[in-house]
């Protein structure tokens, strides 16, 4: 009887234990002090540890997005922004989110390079301050000469060749071309390459992101153009400086991440960029021998890129690397490891969705081709 005793009240005191679990794991705060939430202040753009792109980066098989189902609040008198979480899917619903003080807005007004808070209501249920500008160390990013990280954090280089158009990704719903530009100096074997324009394609729509060629660089003139299928778009610089067009049921944004010279493109489900433009400065062109004309700064795209959405067969020079069974064939450990496959991930053009493996089915064929 003893025994039978000890073990009722040992049966008690669990369930207890896990009702107050449940009880603590269901309140959340709606009170706007953030205690419940988990904030990351650091600078959260590092290379080991940014995990945007990451892995399959949250490809979902739907346009839903329990992170960023929230609705927005009242602002504390500080001036942080409030989230009041509503995934119910997610231990985050019901919370509110509040943004640190270090980065109390979203989308920093009057200064476009302070960190901007990023709100996840998913299951991280966290907020974290981020540089708003592409890390060329982190997942997802597309650098350099052009210099890739893949989705499975392997780094690697793709030259392609000058002048030519290559599939980054290609999916189902999703087709990325990048525009190539370079040089090759007398006596060398392949060209010295940047990726000086993207095309993003997805269902009857495109947009093209290019930078106009610089004879002298100088960053407090936008060398930016946007197309939004075919026609030019300017991105406001004040207020929101952000332009928007609402494509069927899916929403598209370019957002300007500095004065000039910076966005960020979001298209709903399916990809977000951060992009910006760099040129090649003397001391880069002396120290790597590109011997780049005076009358030419070689400004490209500096990109990383955030995936949802993406197919179990993403293919593409970057979107293979997404996907769940992908093993990289590139040699690690040396300074430069090599991507092939230039013949395979050719297209005629830079908004031509065809090249000996791409995916892309364009829902019109009759797409406006947009000139960079």
């Amino acid at each position: 009887m003893a025994r039978m005793k000890s073990y009722t009240l040992a049966t008690l005191v669990i369930v207890l234990i896990s009702t107050e679990a449940v009880l603590a794991a269901g309140k959340g705060d709606n009170n706007g002090n953030g205690n419940n939430s988990n904030v990351n202040n650091g600078n959260d753009n590092k290379g080991g540890n940014d995990n945007e792109g990451k892995g399959n980066n949250g490809n979902g098989k739907g346009k839903y997005e329990e992170s960023t189902d929230y609705d927005e609040m009242e602002p504390l008198a500080s001036g942080q922004e409030r989230h009041y979480c509503k995934a119910k899917t997610s231990s985050c619903y019901k919370k509110t989110l509040v943004c640190p003080p270090q980065c109390p807005e979203k989308k920093p007004k009057k200064n476009k390079k302070q960190k901007g808070c990023y709100v996840d209501c998913s299951s991280k249920c966290e907020v974290i301050c981020k540089v708003r500008k592409p890390n060329c160390e982190g997942y997802g990013s597309l650098c350099y000469d052009p210099r890739f990280v893949g989705g499975d954090g392997v780094m690697f280089y793709f030259h392609g060749e000058k002048g030519g158009n290559f599939a980054i990704v290609s999916d189902d719903n999703l087709q990325i071309n990048a525009h190539f530009i370079g040089t090759r100096p007398e006596g060398r074997t392949r060209d010295f390459t940047w990726v000086q324009a993207l095309a993003v394609r997805f269902d009857n729509h495109n947009l093209v992101i290019a930078v106009k060629r610089v004879t002298h660089w100088d960053n407090n003139v936008d060398s930016l153009t946007v197309r939004w299928d075919g026609d030019m778009i300017e991105i406001p610089t004040n207020g929101e400086t952000e332009w928007r067009a609402n494509s069927e049921d899916r929403a598209v944004i370019v957002e300007r991440t500095d004065n000039t010279n910076a966005v960020r493109v979001k298209v709903a489900g399916l990809v977000e960029i951060n992009i910006k433009v760099r040129p090649i400065g003397k001391e880069e062109n002396r120290v790597h021998n590109y011997q780049l004309p005076d009358n030419d700064a070689f400004a490209h795209l500096e990109t990383q890129f955030k995936f949802r959405n993406l197919s179990d067969l993403v293919e593409g020079v970057l979107g293979k690397t997404y996907r769940p069974d992908y093993v990289s064939p590139v040699k690690i450990g040396v300074p430069m490891p090599m991507m092939g496959g230039e013949d395979k991930y050719q297209t005629p053009s830079l908004l031509s969705p065809l090249c000996r493996v791409c995916r892309f089915q364009p829902m019109n064929q009759n797409v406006v081709v947009a000139s960079i």
